[in-house]
């Protein structure tokens, strides 16, 4: 792995645009006038993210690597749990899956044959998933993805890279286009907040498409952004971005059709938003 993790964010021409350099011996820190923004991130600070994420995930463990919850029409795969649609029946979310397995193969990472000529998930619900939870398949899958947790966590903050641009195309209005860039470099501000902001993208997506929204009402990183009360850079920002996260959440808890049965995700989405509050 590379020693830091560049993320180059192409920002809209604005009067300052923010660059925050991060080398994991300090604070992040600001300069002015580029038309371009990064974040720098130690390998340290990159690995931290990455175990924080499978924490948040999987419990830390190899067995939540693979997953199928309860409700759901598709496995959660890898740190990030990674949706992987049935072949032929694609759902609503982004299915991120074989985006991170079209990102190993560029990267050159061995994997298993079938895994790269899959179509879509082989296992076509949960029964059928459960009922190999300990075939050799499966075991293959899962020692696959543990020892792949670096390259799983560049596919993650490449993700981030990505994200700002997009986020920025879907607000036409220019005073909130504004305050998500502006939002977005406050919560940048610190290493909590880039994890935050890491972590956040790969839970609920960018808040950009049509399809992830109930009533009208997205839940996505945008979302959060937009969402953010003034306040100070730094470890308040992180603050604020974890009360904006609850408060998109709560919301979208209360949005959804009954049939979902979201309110059951209450107090895990709760604390993981709690630990933005905290350092790596």
């Amino acid at each position: 792995m590379p020693t830091s993790f560049r993320l180059l964010l192409l920002a809209c021409l604005l009067p300052v645009t923010g660059c925050v350099s991060m080398d994991g011996d300090g604070g992040p820190t600001y300069s002015t006038g580029a038309q371009a923004s990064s974040i720098q991130l130690s390998e340290a600070d990159a690995n931290a993210i990455g175990r924080k994420i499978w924490q948040n995930e999987c419990a830390g463990t190899v067995e939540g690597l693979t997953t199928w919850n309860a409700g759901e029409d598709f496995p959660s795969l890898g740190i990030g749990h990674f949706i992987w649609y049935v072949d032929g029946r694609p759902g609503p979310f982004d299915e991120s899956f074989p985006k991170l397995i079209r990102f190993m193969g560029a990267r050159g990472v061995a994997m298993p044959r079938w895994l790269g000529e899959a179509k879509g998930s082989p296992w076509r619900s949960k029964a059928e998933f459960d009922a190999a939870k300990s075939s050799p398949q499966m075991q293959e899958l899962r020692s696959f993805l543990a020892n792949t947790v670096p390259v799983q966590t560049a596919f993650i903050v490449q993700r981030l890279e990505q994200a700002l641009p997009k986020m920025k195309q879907a607000t036409p209005n220019p005073a909130d286009k504004n305050r998500l860039h502006e939002n977005f470099y406050r919560v940048a501000s610190s290493p909590a907040g880039v994890y935050a902001l890491i972590d956040y993208v790969n839970f609920k997506g960018e808040g950009i498409k049509a399809s992830e929204s109930y009533q009208g009402q997205g839940w996505g990183l945008r979302q959060v952004l937009l969402g953010m009360r003034p306040g100070p850079n730094g470890m308040a920002a992180a603050a604020e971005f974890s009360e904006s996260a609850k408060r998109v959440l709560n919301q979208r808890i209360a949005n959804a059709p009954a049939s979902r049965g979201e309110s059951r995700w209450r107090a895990g989405w709760m604390n993981r938003c709690e630990t933005y509050k905290r350092g790596l």
